[in-house]
């Protein structure tokens, strides 16, 4: 999947595997780094979602709705369809990016204030605003981005009752939980109902969906929506403090052409690295066969580094390539098939309408050096100390 000595990738997650498209780990699931292999298994119709926790949701009672990213098959298509129209090109552009645009200048309007800032902090803010709108999280209490920021913590612990430690994780994500249902679900529920709105949460509350049903939703959207695009941001810009080209391409370039750029570096930086499937019946994957309720694992960053498909240098930064089998500029970093993300297209408008403003900045650079920790069970990854700084 290209050699690693040509990567010009700021998150190392390690030596891939050159030419096994599809093999079997020790534990008996299977492993695909093939582009082709991957579409397969993500649009076919015999897999269902695994991992991300759908363990603990199956054990929840019959009659709690899941949320959408837990769901398959017919239900979770028409819930899809019904959703659809809040991610349509018109609905971004006429509904999200006037917001984006506000809260992009009030992020630089606090570097120009303070003369530093976290890079994270302030892209933590856009996702935030941004997807608050999209799910109707407009009534909350002050300090949600710190709730958020407890639900969703640097390191993650493993919640149980047979260890200290496992007890303490319980009752710390029970509380969290508690916490934002009090300051942010449950106020917004009930501006809803007083008021009908055009968003996620008019939408639950017409389906019939009880208050921690429409609780499960929004922390979903805010772990797809919030959390993802925070990473990805820092790390676009990042690649673009280290290459002066590149920096210079990007604010030399039209809104398309900054947008196919961006998806270039998504491509070669998947913030989610890993998408687990569970077969549920028997299939070929990549000419493999495939048993029903074996495990399915797509490393995305290897698949999105396929020479076949990306061409030659697929390690490094070629904005404009030609990919082959029509994948979209950032292959598979939102995933294909019926759990594609739906949020694509606002994930990377957000994405510049904040980088091109703070990058119109005189002098602004970025100090230290960031530091990249890891999210293993999505082979995801959070970027922290990137700091920018303008002269004051």
């Amino acid at each position: 999947m290209g050699d690693a000595q040509e990567s010009v990738r700021k998150v190392d997650r390690g030596p891939g595997r050159p030419g096994c498209p599809v093999s079997r780990e020790t534990d008996g699931s299977w492993v695909v780094r093939g582009y082709a292999a991957a579409r397969e298994v993500l649009r076919s119709t015999d897999t269902v979602q695994a991992g991300l926790g759908i363990e603990t949701v199956e054990k929840l009672p019959r009659r709690i709705r899941r949320p959408v990213l837990y769901q398959d098959g017919p239900e979770h298509r028409e819930q899809r369809r019904q959703t659809a129209r809040f991610f349509t090109p018109r609905w971004v552009d006429e509904h999200y990016r006037p917001l984006m645009t506000r809260v992009a200048q009030e992020q630089v309007a606090v570097v120009r204030a303070a003369g530093t800032a976290q890079l994270s902090d302030l892209s933590f803010t856009m996702a935030i605003e941004v997807v608050r709108d999209i799910i109707g999280l407009t009534h909350s209490r002050p300090g949600l981005k710190e709730r958020l920021e407890r639900f969703f913590p640097e390191e993650f612990g493993q919640p149980g009752l047979t260890s200290a430690r496992g007890l303490y994780w319980l009752v710390r994500q029970n509380a969290n939980w508690l916490r934002i249902h009090l300051a942010d679900v449950r106020p917004a529920i009930r501006a809803h109902r007083r008021r009908e709105r055009d968003d996620l949460i008019s939408h639950l509350l017409a389906e019939g969906c009880s208050g921690a049903e429409i609780l499960g939703e929004c922390l979903t959207y805010a772990a797809a929506g919030m959390v993802t695009t925070r990473e990805f941001i820092c790390v676009a810009a990042w690649h673009l403090f280290d290459d002066p080209g590149l920096l210079e391409r990007y604010r030399a370039a039209q809104e398309p052409e900054r947008l196919a750029l961006l998806q270039e570096i998504l491509r070669l930086e998947p913030v989610v690295g890993r998408l687990a499937r569970r077969a549920t019946a028997s299939l070929t994957v990549g000419g493999t066969p495939v048993e029903a309720g074996e495990l399915i694992t797509v490393h995305v960053d290897e698949t999105n580094a396929d020479p076949a498909v990306v061409g030659g240098d697929p390690c490094r930064l070629r904005p404009g390539r030609e990919l082959g089998l029509g994948p979209g500029a950032a292959g598979l970093a939102f995933g294909d098939g019926a759990h594609r993300c739906p949020g694509a297209s606002v994930a990377v408008l957000e994405a510049d309408v904040l980088l091109s403003r703070l990058f119109a900045l005189d002098g602004l650079r970025m100090t230290g050096v960031p530091r990249v920790s890891f999210k293993d069970e999505i082979g995801g990854y959070e970027i922290r100390n990137l700091t920018v700084t303008v002269p004051r």
